[in-house]
């Protein structure tokens, strides 16, 4: 037999505020699950990019490296190459203008070598940061305000059924458990919503410092290659093969 409350009856019952409860729970559920299903995807495809960076150190050239790392769309580790490629190549320019006299040179090109190189890595780096962080704060927002507004509903539904049972001037314990068990329901939504919402958000946040972590180093390897030549080594005592910059 089918039990008479229920959430079907919350909503067919329920007045334009436990309905637009309802709505604004399911808009945050399906914000929170579109959000998590792509961060998702990202990372996997990032970690993947990730490990084909040491094949980039083992290539033949520079140019070859990019290739191994795959296609430029959405790669921070290409984008990260090709940032500091442009930035070394911007003052080997910079200094053969300088030399025949025929170039203006800027503020910014005071930096040396390393200071640049660093700069233009370090900027791409917080340019991913940035990305990569975007829909986290909507993750956050949700698992902290989805109890909340499932108790507004809650104390909604409770209020009219007690005005409802006290114009029926009865109180009966089916008159009074229905009601207040089917807006208890709103409760169990709100924590339903947020709880999703928290264990993505610490998922995500976690998957987002190790490829940071991961960047970084890359970043720190690319530096020491174009500001001495050669890829600083784990054991800090050898190089891998020097790469030509064409």
């Amino acid at each position: 037999m089918e039990s008479p409350f229920g959430l079907a009856q919350v909503w067919i019952y329920g007045d334009w505020v436990i309905r637009s409860t309802a709505l604004v729970l399911l808009a945050m559920s399906l914000a929170t699950w579109c959000i998590i299903a792509i961060k998702a995807l990202d990372q996997r495809t990032q970690r993947q990019q990730a490990r084909r960076v040491e094949g980039f150190w083992h290539s033949a050239d520079f140019s070859a490296g990019l290739h191994r790392l795959g296609s430029a769309a959405g790669n921070p580790f290409h984008v990260l190459a090709l940032q500091g490629l442009e930035a070394a190549s911007h003052l080997q320019r910079t200094d053969a203008h300088a030399s025949q006299q025929t170039f203006e040179r800027q503020l910014h090109d005071s930096l040396d070598l390393s200071d640049w190189v660093e700069r233009s890595l370090r900027k791409s780096v917080d340019d991913f940061l940035v990305r990569a962080q975007s829909g986290l704060p909507v993750l956050a927002s949700v698992a902290s305000t989805a109890p909340f507004v499932g108790l507004f509903g809650t104390v909604w539904g409770i209020y009219h059924a007690l005005l409802g049972i006290g114009a029926a001037g009865q109180a009966s314990i089916g008159q009074v458990a229905g009601p207040i068990g089917e807006a208890l329901i709103m409760t169990a939504l709100g924590l339903l919503v947020a709880i999703p919402a928290v264990l993505g958000y610490n998922t995500l946040v976690r998957g987002n410092k190790t490829i940071h972590h991961q960047l970084n180093r890359f970043a720190h390897d690319l530096h020491a290659y174009f500001v001495t030549g050669a890829r600083v080594s784990a054991a800090g005592n050898g190089k891998v093969r020097l790469m030509k910059r064409g």
